[in-house]
């Protein structure tokens, strides 16, 4: 490891950012560097231009990488060189105009029946009963249980905020049954070898579950927490309650869901279904 990345690495644990972000900003200044064929505090500010218009223009990254891309980038520039250069100030990601996926109720029950591993299957349905991102879901502990208030504690989430989430009766006893023929004597829900379960492995097993099925929609994992959020404003639940459970810094990204719940429930729906009705 160089001193430089050494140096990097100390700033982002300073700087409180978790483990699974400092890798990632640490690899994407990695990737600045290997495009460059020097060491990252040699380039100018034109180079880092440059980078940032060939991933746009020649590799044409998704807006989530381009924006870990810049972060990091940005990161190592003005945190750790301390050089305050104005392509940050003008560089962002595109904005995403595609709208989440979202899979029925029956969908959900239909892939989660058809995953046999039982540790996989539990986690994913806890990762849809309580709304948590992939990561948030595979880490969980057993101290992060509240049993008697039907609670669930998500701890360090995105931005490192902890928050506390329902979690309704029925996962709760699944969720007991599983712990004590799979996980007793672990501080994990979902564990494996000595951590928790590889993030990996619940992706590859819902991955396969997809494909198998006959839903025909591009799911992921984040798929359910999409779900989950839209299934709870079709039951009634306002945008404000949903916005803490989801751990939105913005009610903004929570009215994503609240806008197409409405289209499809509310009176455009019903004018719809009545003008359609005779097809």
């Amino acid at each position: 490891m160089t001193d430089l990345r050494r140096r990097m690495m100390e700033d982002l644990q300073l700087a409180g950012y978790s483990a699974r972000t400092q890798k990632s900003y640490l690899d994407a200044v990695r990737g600045l560097a290997k495009y460059y064929m020097r060491s990252p505090d040699l380039l100018s500010e034109d180079d880092v231009r440059g980078f940032f218009l060939h991933l746009l223009k020649v590799r044409k990254a998704a807006r989530s990488t381009f924006t870990i891309y810049l972060s990091g980038i940005k990161f190592f520039f003005e945190t750790t060189l301390q050089r305050k250069w104005s392509v940050f100030g003008i560089t962002k990601p595109a904005k995403s105009k595609r709208l989440p996926v979202v899979l029925s109720r029956k969908e959900v029950r239909t892939l989660l029946k058809s995953i046999k591993n039982p540790r996989v299957k539990m986690a994913l349905t806890i990762i849809y009963a309580c709304g948590l991102r992939l990561s948030e879901g595979a880490r969980l502990k057993v101290k992060d249980i509240d049993s008697g208030r039907k609670l669930l504690w998500v701890r360090d989430g995105k931005g490192m905020k902890d928050r506390c989430v329902p979690l309704p009766k029925r996962p709760l006893e699944l969720l007991q049954t599983h712990y004590r023929l799979f996980g007793a004597g672990s501080e994990y829900l979902f564990p494996s070898g000595d951590g928790h379960i590889n993030i990996c492995t619940i992706q590859t097993a819902f991955r396969v579950a997809v494909r198998k099925s006959d839903i025909g929609k591009t799911a992921t994992v984040h798929t359910l927490r999409h779900s989950y959020a839209t299934h709870l404003l079709e039951n009634g639940e306002d945008s404000a309650t949903l916005k803490e459970i989801l751990g939105h810094s913005s009610i903004t990204t929570t009215n994503i869901y609240l806008h197409m719940t409405e289209m499809l429930t509310g009176r455009l729906g019903k004018s719809l279904n009545e003008l359609m009705s005779d097809l």
